[in-house]
């Protein structure tokens, strides 16, 4: 029994080495090197039969580009995610460290800035918008706009100026919000701008300074900004003066160029017989020559018994000829509106200049103890030098040199000296100098005729 069962496994065992060493050879492959991935320049070769272990057609060298192609592209993907994937891991660490800083400083520095900010734009929004309706309003016909205080273009100085003001009280306080903001005890600790918590006394220097200064650096924006605006308000309040009429006239003397037959006759109902005068006015001349006249008035035997005569840029003062002279220099510019007062007492031989509503010139002696004549004749723009005034509306007796070229307004004339607060307050551009007129000569009052091309125009 035993050697029959022996016999069997030898058998087996023969079996199975018998069909090992046939599977070898079955299933031997021959790995020779054909570098079938190999990109020739020349011709591509005949393909030749292999053994590779895969039936498949032999690549070409364009499935060759577009493989490498495909995974260049592939490789482009990877890199672009792991790109995508830092910028938003750093957004969000960059978010966090920004939401600690606002809650760290945030307070109530922060937070006034913000509403001092909100309530400056509020505020010169709301100006802005009123003016511009004010603005639209004054486009409509003269005459309404001198019946309507809302279409009056000094209403419209006025609500410039103010806006003017608001843009420099908002700086103002914006300058004192920075003074407390860097006072405060919050920019005097040292803080982490990571973490949000204290640092070491060596080691918040450097971030106290940067926050101080990115705080510093945003203030200064919004006064450049104020500032800006208000420069720019200072311009169009500058160019509203110089359009419209200055302290609350209604109407000007406009001459337009000169000639020896462009003057305005003035007809006082009052004999300007007196030993004390002042005359004042408003003139804005568009150019000016060694001598121009004013104001002139004078007789057959003195034709110089009153001139006021600009001269370039200064202003002369003359009583009973010109021996008796009183001058202020660089005190007019041609182009600009400027408020011009000449004042005389024979009590004393006091004469004074006023320019701007400041004393620029006064002179002792100059005609004591003379009195006006009565009967003479008051030109504006002109001098009749006499020797033809015998003849009613014979203007050979005007020179063109002499003639006064630009506007003119608020002419006046009272028989005694006004005081310093008086002609100061006539002065004033923005104000309503225009309504106190004089007793010898009144301005809208008095009667006023233009001669030439001389006319009157608001």
């Amino acid at each position: 029994m035993f050697p029959w069962r022996l016999l069997r496994a030898v058998c087996a065992l023969s079996v199975c080495v018998c069909l090992a060493f046939a599977y070898e050879d079955d299933t031997e492959v021959n790995y020779s090197d054909h570098f079938y991935n190999d990109i020739t320049q020349g011709e591509t070769p005949e393909p030749t039969p292999s053994s590779a272990p895969c039936s498949s057609r032999d690549l070409t060298k364009w499935d060759k580009i577009f493989s490498m192609l495909e995974n260049s592209q592939m490789r482009e993907n990877m890199l672009l995610q792991y790109a995508d994937d830092i910028i938003k891991v750093e957004m969000g660490s960059l978010r966090g460290e920004m939401l600690r800083f606002v809650a760290q400083y945030g307070g109530s520095c922060g937070a006034a800035v913000e509403t001092t900010g909100r309530r400056m734009a509020l505020q010169l929004e709301s100006r802005l918008r009123d003016i511009l309706e004010r603005l639209r309003l004054g486009g409509r016909t003269s005459a309404a706009a001198s019946d309507d205080p809302v279409g009056n273009p000094n209403n419209l100085e006025v609500m410039l100026q103010q806006l003017l003001t608001a843009a420099q009280t908002q700086a103002s306080r914006l300058a004192k919000l920075e003074t407390s903001c860097f006072t405060s005890p919050g920019a005097e600790m040292g803080v982490n701008i990571k973490t949000g918590f204290g640092l070491p006394e060596d080691g918040g220097a450097g971030h106290q300074e940067q926050e101080v200064t990115s705080r510093d650096v945003a203030l200064d924006g919004m006064l450049t900004a104020l500032q800006n605006t208000r420069e720019e308000l200072e311009q169009v309040l500058k160019s509203s003066r110089q359009r419209h009429l200055p302290a609350g006239c209604e109407m000007a003397l406009l001459f337009p160029m000169r000639s020896s037959r462009i003057y305005t006759t003035v007809l006082p109902d009052v004999p300007l017989s007196t030993s004390t005068f002042t005359v004042c006015m408003w003139v804005k001349p568009t150019a000016t020559s060694n001598k121009t006249v004013l104001f002139s008035y004078g007789n057959n035997r003195n034709p110089h018994e009153i001139q006021l005569l600009l001269g370039q840029t200064s202003v002369f003062f003359t009583i009973g000829g010109e021996a008796h002279l009183v001058e202020a220099r660089d005190v007019v510019n041609s182009g600009e509106w400027i408020h011009l007062c000449g004042a005389w007492s024979s009590k004393q031989g006091l004469a004074f200049l006023w320019a701007g509503g400041k004393k620029v010139a006064s002179t002792p002696g100059v005609a004591e103890g003379h009195v006006l004549p009565d009967g003479g004749s008051l030109q504006l723009g002109q001098e009749r030098n006499g020797c033809c005034s015998r003849l009613p509306g014979f203007e050979g007796g005007f020179d063109s040199k002499l003639a006064f070229a630009g506007k003119m307004t608020g002419v006046n004339m009272w028989d005694r000296m006004l005081s310093e607060d008086e002609i100061s307050r006539l002065a004033v551009q923005e104000g309503r100098g225009c309504e106190q007129r004089g007793n010898m000569v009144a301005w809208g009052v008095t009667e006023m005729v233009p001669h030439g091309g001389a006319q009157f125009t608001n």
